[in-house]
C-alpha cells in the first residue's frame, strides 16, 4: 500500500491497482509526485492520463478513495458524507477542515452527546429538550473538538509522522505549518468563546474552567498510561455544562453521576480505539490504556461498563426519571456487552467499527431521556386525576 499525497489530498493506493506505466517519485520525506509514461508530473489522481485499457479496468478507484468521482467522465459530483463535503471544499481550505477532523465527525458526536444527556435531563416533566441549547452546544462541540484536534496535532506532529494512521494529518505532512495552525486555533477558540458567552454567567465560568483540560490532555500520553482518563474528564464536561446552561446552576446529585458515567464511557471506547495504534505506540514511546491493559482489556472494560451503568441509574433516580429512561439504560448495557464480547483488539478495523458504534449508544440514551421526560407528564397527569375528588 502506497500513500499518494498532494498539496491538499492524501490517497492510499494499492500497488496492484496502479495502471501500467505509472510510478512514484519521492520529493521529500512526506510527499511524492506521480508520473506516467509521458514523464509529465501530476499532483492528483484526476490529473493522471491513465492508459485506456488500464482505465477501463480501474477507472473507479478515485471514486472509492475520494468519494467524489465516478462514471465514464471526470465530472465532479457532490457527496453529503462528511468526507465528501470536505473533499468538495476549495483546495486551500481542505487542510484546515481535516485539521478540525470535519471529515471524521465521530469525535464531535462523542463530545456532543454528553451535552445532550444533560440538557435532556434538565428539561421539565413533559417537555422536550431546549432546541436552542442543543443547537448552541452542537456548534460549540464542532468548534471545541476542532480546537482540541488542532492542539493535539501541534503537540504530536513528530509522533504523528511515525504512525501510519496519522502520518497524513495536515501538520505532520506539511500541509499546515505550526504558525498557520496557531492562528487557526485562535480563530476556533474565539468562535467558541462567542458561543460560550451566549450562556449564563455560571455556565461561562464553568465552561472556561475546562480549557486547561483541553490544552493539557495531549501531553498525558507522554507521562501516564491513563491518557484516556484525562480525555474522559475533558470530553464529558458538557454533562455539567448542559444542565447549568438550562437551569442556571448544577444539581450535583444529577450532574456528578452523569459526568462520572461519561468518563467511564470514554475509558471504554477510547481504550478500544487505542488498540488500533498499540504497535506504533510502543515504537514511538507513547502510553495508553490499551498498552496498560493488553490482554486484560475486556475485564477492565467490563468493570468500566458496570460503573457507567451505576452512574446512569443514580443520575436517573436523582432526576426522577421514568420507565423509558431505565429501558434505554438496559439497551445501553446490552450494547456495551456486545461491544466488549465481540471486539477483536488485535484487528484495527474491528476496533474502529466498535469505537464508532458508540455514537448510536449515546443517541439511544438521549432518546431514552427524552421519552422519560414525556412519560413523567403522563404519570403526573394520571396521579392528579386519581387525587381529584369526585
Amino acid at each position: 500500500m502506497l500513500i499518494l499525497r498532494s498539496a491538499s489530498r492524501h490517497f492510499l493506493v494499492p500497488r496492484g491497482q496502479l495502471p501500467q506505466g505509472a510510478c512514484s517519485h519521492p520529493i521529500s520525506a512526506q510527499r511524492c509526485l506521480w508520473t506516467v509514461e509521458t514523464g509529465s508530473a501530476v499532483t492528483s489522481p484526476q490529473e493522471i492520463r491513465w492508459p485506456r485499457v488500464a482505465c477501463r479496468r480501474q477507472r473507479t478507484w478515485p471514486a472509492q478513495l475520494a468519494g467524489l468521482w465516478s462514471g465514464s467522465s471526470d465530472r465532479r459530483r457532490f457527496s453529503l458524507s462528511a468526507a465528501g463535503i470536505v473533499n468538495s471544499a476549495p483546495s486551500a481550505v481542505q487542510p484546515y477542515l481535516r485539521l478540525m477532523r470535519l471529515d471524521k465527525p465521530i469525535g464531535t458526536w462523542l463530545l456532543y452527546l454528553p451535552c445532550t444527556w444533560s440538557i435532556g435531563l434538565a428539561a421539565g416533566p413533559g417537555c422536550l429538550p431546549d432546541l436552542a441549547m442543543l443547537t448552541l452546544f452542537g456548534t460549540g462541540a464542532v468548534l471545541m473538538r476542532g480546537a482540541g484536534c488542532t492542539i493535539n496535532d501541534m503537540w504530536d506532529r513528530d509522533f504523528d509522522r511515525k504512525v501510519s494512521r496519522t502520518a497524513d494529518r495536515p501538520i505532520a505532512c506539511g500541509d499546515v505549518s505550526q504558525f498557520q495552525a496557531l492562528v487557526f486555533l485562535g480563530g476556533q477558540l474565539t468562535a467558541a468563546l462567542g458561543v460560550l458567552l451566549c450562556l449564563n454567567y455560571y455556565s461561562i465560568a464553568l465552561g472556561a474552567a475546562s480549557l486547561s483540560l483541553v490544552v493539557t490532555y495531549p501531553l498525558m500520553k507522554r507521562i501516564t498510561y491513563w491518557p484516556q482518563l484525562m480525555l474522559g474528564l475533558t470530553f464529558n464536561w458538557g454533562a455539567l455544562l448542559g444542565w447549568s446552561a438550562v437551569t442556571g446552576s448544577c444539581d450535583w446529585s444529577v450532574c456528578l453521576p452523569l459526568y462520572f458515567s461519561g468518563v467511564m464511557w470514554t475509558l471504554i471506547y477510547d481504550t478500544i480505539y487505542a488498540h488500533q495504534d498499540k504497535a506504533d505506540d510502543v515504537l514511538v514511546g507513547v502510553k495508553s490504556t490499551a498498552l496498560r491493559f493488553q490482554q486484560r482489556t475486556k475485564p477492565w472494560l467490563s468493570g468500566f461498563s458496570l460503573a457507567m451503568l451505576g452512574g446512569l441509574v443514580l443520575a436517573g433516580v436523582n432526576a426522577q426519571q421514568s420507565l423509558p429512561y431505565y429501558a434505554a439504560v438496559s439497551v445501553v448495557a446490552a450494547h456495551l456487552a456486545n461491544q466488549i464480547y465481540t471486539v477483536d483488539i488485535n484487528k484495527p478495523d474491528d476496533c474502529w467499527k466498535k469505537f464508532a458504534s458508540n455514537r448510536n449508544l449515546g443517541l439511544l440514551l438521549f432518546l431514552g431521556i427524552v421519552a422519560g421526560n414525556l412519560w413523567k407528564e403522563r404519570d403526573g397527569a394520571a396521579l392528579e386525576k386519581m387525587e381529584t375528588p369526585k
